[in-house]
Protein backbone atom coordinates (compact mmCIF):
# COMPACT_ATOMS: atom_id res chain seq x y z
CA UNK A 1 0.00 0.00 0.00
CA UNK A 2 1.62 3.63 -0.96
CA UNK A 3 0.18 7.15 -0.62
CA UNK A 4 -1.60 8.66 -3.67
CA UNK A 5 1.80 10.69 -4.68
CA UNK A 6 3.81 7.19 -4.67
CA UNK A 7 0.95 5.80 -6.73
CA UNK A 8 0.56 8.32 -9.33
CA UNK A 9 4.48 8.22 -10.01
CA UNK A 10 4.58 4.08 -10.18
CA UNK A 11 1.73 3.94 -12.27
CA UNK A 12 3.19 6.55 -14.20
CA UNK A 13 6.52 4.51 -14.58
CA UNK A 14 4.95 1.12 -14.89
CA UNK A 15 2.46 2.55 -17.49
CA UNK A 16 5.66 3.71 -19.60
CA UNK A 17 7.76 0.45 -18.93
CA UNK A 18 4.72 -1.71 -20.30
CA UNK A 19 4.54 0.22 -23.57
CA UNK A 20 8.72 0.71 -23.79
CA UNK A 21 8.59 -3.96 -23.91
CA UNK A 22 5.51 -4.00 -25.88
CA UNK A 23 3.53 -5.27 -22.76
CA UNK A 24 0.56 -3.04 -23.39
CA UNK A 25 -0.42 -1.37 -27.26
CA UNK A 26 -2.66 1.53 -27.65
CA UNK A 27 -5.43 2.34 -25.06
CA UNK A 28 -5.90 -1.36 -24.28
CA UNK A 29 -4.94 -2.32 -20.43
CA UNK A 30 -5.74 -0.35 -17.44
CA UNK A 31 -2.85 -0.22 -14.16
CA UNK A 32 -4.00 0.33 -10.22
CA UNK A 33 -1.91 0.14 -6.88
CA UNK A 34 -3.94 0.13 -3.78
CA UNK A 35 -3.67 3.56 -1.77
CA UNK A 36 -5.17 2.58 1.52
CA UNK A 37 -7.42 0.05 2.98
CA UNK A 38 -10.89 0.48 0.91
CA UNK A 39 -9.07 2.62 -1.86
CA UNK A 40 -7.05 2.47 -4.80
CA UNK A 41 -5.61 4.82 -7.66
CA UNK A 42 -6.25 3.36 -10.96
CA UNK A 43 -5.85 4.65 -14.50
CA UNK A 44 -9.04 6.71 -16.32
CA UNK A 45 -10.99 5.76 -19.14
CA UNK A 46 -9.44 5.30 -22.53
CA UNK A 47 -6.14 6.61 -21.56
CA UNK A 48 -2.79 5.81 -22.87
CA UNK A 49 -0.66 3.76 -20.73
CA UNK A 50 2.58 5.06 -21.95
CA UNK A 51 1.93 8.55 -21.38
CA UNK A 52 -0.29 8.67 -18.73
CA UNK A 53 -0.50 12.37 -16.91
CA UNK A 54 -1.39 13.04 -13.03
CA UNK A 55 -5.28 13.51 -14.18
CA UNK A 56 -4.91 10.64 -15.94
CA UNK A 57 -5.02 8.49 -12.33
CA UNK A 58 -8.12 9.04 -10.33
CA UNK A 59 -8.19 7.69 -6.65
CA UNK A 60 -11.64 5.44 -6.10
CA UNK A 61 -13.21 4.22 -2.74
CA UNK A 62 -14.29 0.65 -3.22
CA UNK A 63 -17.69 1.71 -3.63
CA UNK A 64 -16.49 3.22 -7.38
CA UNK A 65 -16.66 6.95 -5.85
CA UNK A 66 -13.88 9.16 -6.59
CA UNK A 67 -12.03 10.26 -3.56
CA UNK A 68 -11.99 13.98 -5.33
CA UNK A 69 -14.87 14.19 -8.09
CA UNK A 70 -15.12 16.49 -10.66
CA UNK A 71 -11.64 14.42 -12.45
CA UNK A 72 -12.09 12.36 -15.61
CA UNK A 73 -14.08 8.75 -15.38
CA UNK A 74 -11.80 5.95 -14.30
CA UNK A 75 -11.73 2.64 -16.15
CA UNK A 76 -14.88 0.82 -16.81
CA UNK A 77 -12.83 -2.17 -15.72
CA UNK A 78 -13.14 -1.00 -12.16
CA UNK A 79 -15.24 -4.19 -10.78
CA UNK A 80 -12.35 -6.49 -11.36
CA UNK A 81 -9.78 -4.71 -9.69
CA UNK A 82 -12.01 -3.69 -6.86
CA UNK A 83 -12.75 -7.95 -6.51
CA UNK A 84 -8.72 -8.31 -6.21
CA UNK A 85 -8.77 -5.75 -3.66
CA UNK A 86 -11.60 -7.09 -1.94
CA UNK A 87 -10.63 -10.60 -1.81
CA UNK A 88 -6.78 -10.16 -1.26
CA UNK A 89 -6.17 -7.80 1.93
CA UNK A 90 -2.32 -8.38 0.97
CA UNK A 91 -2.52 -6.92 -2.79
CA UNK A 92 -1.05 -3.78 -3.43
CA UNK A 93 -1.34 -3.53 -6.90
CA UNK A 94 -3.37 -5.02 -10.43
CA UNK A 95 -2.65 -4.74 -13.66
CA UNK A 96 -4.88 -5.31 -16.85
CA UNK A 97 -3.19 -5.67 -20.23
CA UNK A 98 -3.40 -7.54 -23.64
CA UNK A 99 0.31 -8.62 -24.53
CA UNK A 100 0.73 -10.92 -27.86
CA UNK A 101 1.41 -14.17 -26.75
CA UNK A 102 0.00 -13.91 -23.17
CA UNK A 103 -3.49 -13.37 -25.23
CA UNK A 104 -2.68 -15.40 -27.56
CA UNK A 105 -3.15 -17.76 -24.59
CA UNK A 106 -6.01 -16.64 -23.48
CA UNK A 107 -7.75 -17.08 -26.65
CA UNK A 108 -6.83 -20.39 -27.10
CA UNK A 109 -6.39 -23.85 -24.97
CA UNK A 110 -2.44 -23.31 -25.06
CA UNK A 111 -0.97 -24.46 -21.32
CA UNK A 112 1.69 -21.99 -19.87
CA UNK A 113 4.29 -24.36 -17.46
CA UNK A 114 5.46 -22.97 -14.20
CA UNK A 115 8.15 -25.49 -14.30
CA UNK A 116 10.48 -23.92 -16.48
CA UNK A 117 12.58 -21.61 -14.83
CA UNK A 118 13.37 -19.37 -11.24
CA UNK A 119 11.00 -16.61 -12.35
CA UNK A 120 7.96 -18.79 -13.75
CA UNK A 121 7.94 -21.06 -10.91
CA UNK A 122 7.91 -18.08 -8.31
CA UNK A 123 5.88 -15.88 -10.40
CA UNK A 124 3.43 -18.41 -12.44
CA UNK A 125 2.89 -20.87 -9.41
CA UNK A 126 -0.84 -20.65 -10.26
CA UNK A 127 -2.90 -19.34 -13.15
CA UNK A 128 -6.28 -19.50 -13.73
CA UNK A 129 -8.96 -19.35 -16.46
CA UNK A 130 -11.54 -16.91 -16.48
CA UNK A 131 -14.43 -17.50 -18.44
CA UNK A 132 -15.15 -14.42 -21.11
CA UNK A 133 -17.63 -11.83 -19.66
CA UNK A 134 -17.95 -8.33 -21.33
CA UNK A 135 -15.46 -6.05 -20.29
CA UNK A 136 -16.18 -3.81 -17.78
CA UNK A 137 -19.36 -5.67 -16.66
CA UNK A 138 -20.39 -6.30 -13.29
CA UNK A 139 -20.27 -10.41 -14.47
CA UNK A 140 -16.78 -9.78 -15.33
CA UNK A 141 -16.08 -8.64 -11.66
CA UNK A 142 -17.83 -11.07 -10.19
CA UNK A 143 -16.00 -13.96 -11.93
CA UNK A 144 -12.66 -12.74 -11.63
CA UNK A 145 -13.77 -12.31 -7.62
CA UNK A 146 -14.43 -16.21 -7.85
CA UNK A 147 -10.85 -16.39 -8.63
CA UNK A 148 -8.72 -14.33 -7.11
CA UNK A 149 -7.88 -16.14 -4.30
CA UNK A 150 -6.79 -19.21 -6.10
CA UNK A 151 -4.26 -17.57 -8.23
CA UNK A 152 -2.08 -14.47 -8.88
CA UNK A 153 -2.68 -14.53 -12.49
CA UNK A 154 -5.83 -14.76 -14.88
CA UNK A 155 -6.37 -15.09 -18.33
CA UNK A 156 -9.31 -13.32 -19.00
CA UNK A 157 -10.78 -15.60 -22.41
CA UNK A 158 -10.76 -13.65 -25.33
CA UNK A 159 -10.15 -10.83 -23.59
CA UNK A 160 -6.42 -10.50 -22.18
CA UNK A 161 -4.72 -11.31 -18.58
CA UNK A 162 -4.73 -9.97 -14.86
CA UNK A 163 -1.51 -10.52 -12.74
CA UNK A 164 -1.67 -8.75 -9.28
CA UNK A 165 0.75 -9.03 -6.92
CA UNK A 166 2.14 -7.22 -3.21
CA UNK A 167 3.46 -4.07 -5.68
CA UNK A 168 3.48 -2.70 -9.12
CA UNK A 169 6.83 -3.50 -9.63
CA UNK A 170 6.34 -7.48 -8.78
CA UNK A 171 3.12 -7.30 -10.44
CA UNK A 172 5.24 -5.71 -13.47
CA UNK A 173 7.26 -8.57 -13.42
CA UNK A 174 5.20 -11.15 -13.57
CA UNK A 175 3.13 -9.72 -16.38
CA UNK A 176 6.29 -9.41 -17.75
CA UNK A 177 7.35 -13.60 -17.05
CA UNK A 178 4.04 -14.29 -18.37
CA UNK A 179 4.72 -13.04 -21.68
CA UNK A 180 8.52 -14.57 -21.54
CA UNK A 181 6.88 -17.52 -21.13
CA UNK A 182 4.05 -17.62 -23.59
CA UNK A 183 6.40 -16.71 -26.02
CA UNK A 184 8.64 -19.37 -25.74
CA UNK A 185 5.76 -22.31 -25.80
CA UNK A 186 4.46 -20.71 -28.63
CA UNK A 187 7.76 -20.95 -30.13
CA UNK A 188 8.74 -24.35 -28.90
CA UNK A 189 5.80 -25.75 -30.41
CA UNK A 190 6.32 -24.18 -33.44
CA UNK A 191 9.87 -25.69 -33.70
CA UNK A 192 9.29 -29.24 -32.49
CA UNK A 193 11.38 -28.28 -29.44
CA UNK A 194 10.37 -30.19 -25.97
CA UNK A 195 11.02 -29.06 -22.70
CA UNK A 196 12.73 -30.28 -19.56
CA UNK A 197 10.53 -29.77 -16.75
CA UNK A 198 11.42 -29.27 -13.38
CA UNK A 199 10.12 -32.16 -11.26
CA UNK A 200 7.39 -30.81 -9.16
CA UNK A 201 9.44 -31.55 -5.84
CA UNK A 202 12.02 -29.25 -7.00
CA UNK A 203 10.05 -26.68 -7.80
CA UNK A 204 8.50 -27.16 -4.55
CA UNK A 205 11.82 -26.99 -2.52
CA UNK A 206 12.38 -23.77 -4.50
CA UNK A 207 9.29 -22.06 -3.42
CA UNK A 208 9.80 -23.43 0.31
CA UNK A 209 13.25 -22.81 0.64
CA UNK A 210 15.63 -20.91 -1.77
CA UNK A 211 14.59 -17.82 -0.04
CA UNK A 212 14.34 -15.79 -3.26
CA UNK A 213 10.40 -14.65 -2.51
CA UNK A 214 8.33 -15.97 0.36
CA UNK A 215 5.94 -18.13 -0.43
CA UNK A 216 2.50 -17.25 -1.11
CA UNK A 217 -0.19 -19.40 1.05
CA UNK A 218 -2.98 -20.14 -0.69
CA UNK A 219 -6.52 -20.84 0.70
Amino acid sequence: MVDAQTARKQLQEVGRYMMQFGLAWGNAGNISARTSADSYMISASGTYLGELAEQDLVECRFDGQPVEPGGKKPSKEMPMHRAIYESRPEIGAVVHASPFYSTLAACSSLEIPSSLFVETMYYLERIERVPYCHPGSVELGNAVREKAKQANILLLENHGVLVYDTTLQEARMALQTLEMACRMVVTAQAAGVGFNHLQTTVVGDFLENSGYKPRRRWE
